[in-house]
């Protein structure tokens, strides 16, 4: 391997050695706070950001390990939205982890582990490579749901998640093999130029992909592969389940974009016509599922299942009756898409942390009343999310619910214009329960009148700059479109 290649394969080695003596530090700490860890942890997640963003901005491609490995501009964006994700879910979970007597090292530990794994899976250029990526991420965060270990609920969840997440990886390794035995290769560029060919199996290929998106579905938690969210969502300790709404999405939108669309675009027309049915389904289920819940996790669960089920359809108009259309756009809109989405959950749940104390989880909506009379700035930070993933303007949410609709609605055709009006019609479905949180904080009657702390001082800033990103690229948001689109644009190119 030369130098170019470890160059390719810093930042992955770089997380890895940091997460290594971090545990070792903290096998000899005796502070119950783990101030150390924390400060180390955040200290390498910073570098390791940084570290993406200068590799982004260099704008090249190389890969390492034999090709096993790829460092292209996508991945690096990926990769960089992945670490600042893990970090604010640190600097927000640190309070409530450490009332619930979970600040414990194999916290931190695990975390870093988990977003190791998701940096390998957005950098893999290899079938097997992406298994062992996520593998390393599913079996962190499994420990993690079982961190409150006298925790009935949290043990229960964390029992769902190990099934069913085993279930996701045996239906993904499964189509590999598939894919492996049709094409002779695990390579993704050896799958791509095998089916481009056209000397394979046809029918052996799409019994491959229907496994493999499948897996890919149950990784995203979309309908009908979506039983497990509002279970390990509702189980989970809010710090977890920040882990678990935060940084994956990243990686699992990276898998989709590396087998679908680098390994698998001469299967488009069957693979979109699948994800064309996970989009529906995931919207209509979500978003009338959501409206019935009363308790807060448990609905941005479905909810979470619906806005998915949205950025999927940014994934769909890869190949338009067989002419040749420019799905680059779609990949960047769906892209910003999650993005955006990920950037508002972690506003969300870090309010909810906030909230939460000593012997008390803000989990029902009904926690939430009066929230603008005990706390205006966590109640106007909840409130931006609130709209923003009801996609009303002008926060971040309704812009990114355009590009995705004019995605689609570029296309010309009857087809994806009916579809993006579903979408809208069950968007506005979606909207009822998301502006049944604001009116719960602004004009239900608090149950105690106490002012609430909004967290320590770190905590504070960063939920306050979380709240105006949402609002700010909301009015905004070209700077962070134009990168999705180039980063899009160099790495398929390359």
């Amino acid at each position: 391997m030369n130098e170019m290649n470890w160059l390719a394969v810093y930042p992955q080695i770089l997380l890895l050695a940091m997460t290594c003596v971090i545990a070792l530090v903290d096998l000899f700490s005796t502070s119950p706070q783990r101030t150390l860890t924390y400060r180390l942890s955040l200290v390498t997640l910073a570098a390791v950001a940084l570290l993406q963003l200068m590799y982004f901005q260099g704008g090249f491609t190389l890969y390492a390990m034999q090709g096993l490995m790829v460092a292209d501009p996508m991945g690096h964006l990926l990769s960089f939205f992945a670490t600042v994700a893990m970090f604010v879910t640190l600097v927000y979970a640190r309070p409530y982890a450490a009332d619930r007597d979970i600040l414990k090292g194999e916290l931190f530990t695990l975390a870093l582990f988990a977003l190791l794994g998701i940096h390998v899976m957005i950098s893999a250029n290899n079938f097997l490579v992406i298994y062992l990526g996520l593998e390393l991420m599913s079996l962190s965060l499994y420990a993690l749901v079982a961190l409150r270990r006298d925790h009935a609920v949290s043990t229960e969840a964390a029992m769902k998640y190990f099934v069913l997440g085993a279930l996701a990886s045996g239906f993904l390794l499964y189509g590999m093999s598939m894919m492996y035995g049709a094409t002779g290769s695990l390579d993704i560029q050896g799958v791509f130029a095998a089916i481009t060919a056209g000397q394979v199996n046809a029918q052996v290929l799409v019994f491959g992909l229907v496994f493999i998106v499948a897996g890919l579905g149950f990784k995203l938690g979309v309908v009908p592969f979506h039983m497990w969210v509002p279970d390990v969502y509702h189980g989970a300790p809010t710090a977890v389940t920040l882990m678990i709404a935060g940084a994956p999405e990243f990686a699992a939108f990276a898998i989709c974009i590396r087998l679908l669309v680098e390994g698998m675009i001469g299967l488009a027309i069957d693979w979109q016509q699948m994800l064309i049915v996970l989009s529906v389904g995931s919207l209509i289920l979500g978003n009338v599922a959501a409206i019935a819940q009363t308790n807060l996790k448990r609905m941005l669960a479905y909810s979470a299942i619906g806005q998915l089920g949205f950025m999927l359809l940014g994934l769909t108009p890869t190949v338009i009756s067989g002419n040749t259309f420019s799905a680059a756009n779609g990949y960047s809109s769906a892209m910003f898409y999650i993005v955006t989405y990920v950037m508002t959950t972690l506003a969300t749940f870090g309010v909810i942390m906030v909230m939460a104390r000593q012997g008390f989880e803000a989990e029902d909506i009904a926690d939430l009343k009066g929230l603008n009379q005990r706390s205006p700035m966590l109640a106007a930070v909840m409130g931006l999310c609130m709209f923003s993933l009801a996609g009303i303007p002008p926060t971040v949410g309704f812009y990114a619910k355009l590009a995705v609709l004019q995605s689609i609605v570029s296309t010309g055709v009857t087809g994806y214009i009916v579809l993006a009006v579903i979408a809208v019609l069950l968007s506005l479905i979606g909207a009822f329960y998301y502006l049944r949180i604001v009116k719960t904080m602004y004009f239900d009657e608090a149950e105690s009148h106490v002012s609430l702390s909004s967290g320590p001082g770190e905590v504070r800033a960063l939920l306050a700059f979380n709240g105006a990103l949402v609002l700010g690229l909301g009015l905004m948001p070209g700077g962070l479109m134009t990168m999705c689109a180039e980063a899009i644009r160099l790495s398929l190119a390359g």
